[in-house]
């Protein structure tokens, strides 16, 4: 049975989109069969493995989340064999209207990918950025978090909602949610403030921060205007080796 990790940060602008990418990337070309899910209705994820959200719009999460056609009917083959993506739409948004009524509106996307869970050693789902219905539809469906900071003190502050919301997930509809480790993010070692911040983290949360920091590259930013993770984008460039060994530790830890 295939692990489910989802990236989550309600703050924005912290590297969430470009870690689900490249994580689920350097996963498939280290042989493992992956499914990356693009539950933000901005669709960025999408279009940053080279699809747009508006070339079918009839295959999308958001048909997936209200019953209208099953999982298998949504998957996308990308550019690496080993990577598929189920792609996201706007219309998510209005999903979590459609599912109020549902008594099981929590654990729609964890049923959704039930039928092909097996099929996968990894599904990852990168998640809203905020703390609505979608986003806790994909703690319910993931047996772990992983969640990206940017070493930026704001950023540390932001942590305590995500992390009640954790809470309030593993209390009641998910009590085996995990926590699968704090990556840093957009690191810049020429900045003092960024080392006083990872350190604060280390500190507070241990062997819970990954060892693999990402660091600040500009070929990092500049892969999803080409639709390609960064280990087809350039591969010799620190963003590739970066996430390459950050898949490296995720497979560590769950051998």
């Amino acid at each position: 049975m295939g692990k489910v990790i989802a990236i989550a940060n309600q703050k924005g602008g912290v590297g969430k989109t470009t870690t689900a990418i490249n994580l689920a990337a350097s996963l498939a070309v280290l042989e493992k069969k992956v499914l990356i899910i693009d539950a933000d209705p901005q669709a960025n994820t999408t279009s940053g493995l080279n699809f747009s959200p508006d070339d079918d719009q009839k295959r999308t999460l958001y048909e997936v989340m209200i019953g209208r056609i099953g999982i298998e009917d949504a998957l996308i083959q990308t550019e690496i064999g080993n990577l598929h993506m189920i792609p996201s739409h706007i219309n998510l948004v209005g999903a979590e209207i459609e599912m109020l009524d549902d008594e099981n509106r929590e654990s729609v996307l964890k049923k959704a990918i039930a039928p092909v869970r097996d099929d996968y050693d990894f599904i990852i789902i990168d998640c809203s950025p905020s703390l609505g219905l979608i986003t806790v539809n994909s703690l319910t469906a993931a047996d772990s978090v992983m969640i990206p900071v940017q070493p930026e003190f704001f950023a540390l502050e932001g942590l305590g909602k995500l992390l009640q919301t954790i809470r309030l997930v593993q209390n009641g509809v998910n009590p085996g949610l995990s926590i699968e480790g704090f990556v840093v993010t957009m690191f810049d070692g020429r900045t003092k403030v960024h080392t006083q911040v990872v350190n604060e983290l280390k500190e507070h949360f241990k062997d819970m921060v990954f060892k693999t920091i990402i660091q600040r590259n500009i070929r990092l930013s500049e892969a999803p205007s080409h639709g390609k993770p960064i280990i087809l984008y350039d591969v010799i460039c620190n963003g590739t080796a970066n996430y390459l060994n950050l898949a490296k530790e995720v497979l560590e830890k769950n051998s």
